[in-house]
């Protein structure tokens, strides 16, 4: 289920925004039903074991759908943002845009392919992979 802050946080964008947030909670929680899930940083957050893998944020660009790890997923339709870091996005404007078994496949990889964001302060900012 929806961590009730997550479902307040998609009530709280404007209407189109909101749905796009709605059925980006509802298919991530669905295939990462053992992670944990709350607003984290002022935007939704799922976590396996303490590490942030997905989360969603609303942007001047529309909902900004990131994956910590999705530098290393070989997905053509994610932007690679930074070099620091291994994150990787997509951006939506309208509901119809979200591509469910393209989302299905980036989640399941974000549930094998993990860098560990989790320690990089005690790291000192060195990402090293996990999984």
């Amino acid at each position: 289920m929806v961590h009730d802050s997550i479902i307040a946080y998609n009530q709280l964008q404007e209407e189109d925004y909101s749905l796009i947030c709605e059925q980006l909670s509802t298919i991530i929680q669905s295939q990462l039903s053992g992670a944990e899930s709350k607003i984290w940083h002022a935007h939704p957050v799922w976590f396996i074991e303490g590490n942030p893998i997905v989360g969603y944020s609303k942007q001047k660009r529309g909902i900004r759908l990131m994956f910590w790890s999705g530098q290393d997923f070989d997905e053509p339709d994610l932007t690679i943002c930074g070099e620091k870091f291994k994150d990787a996005s997509i951006f939506y404007t309208d509901v119809t845009q979200i591509d469910t078994v393209a989302l299905a496949r980036w989640l399941q990889k974000a549930q094998i392919i993990q860098w560990d964001y989790k320690n990089i302060v005690k790291r000192k900012g060195k990402l090293e992979r996990l999984k």
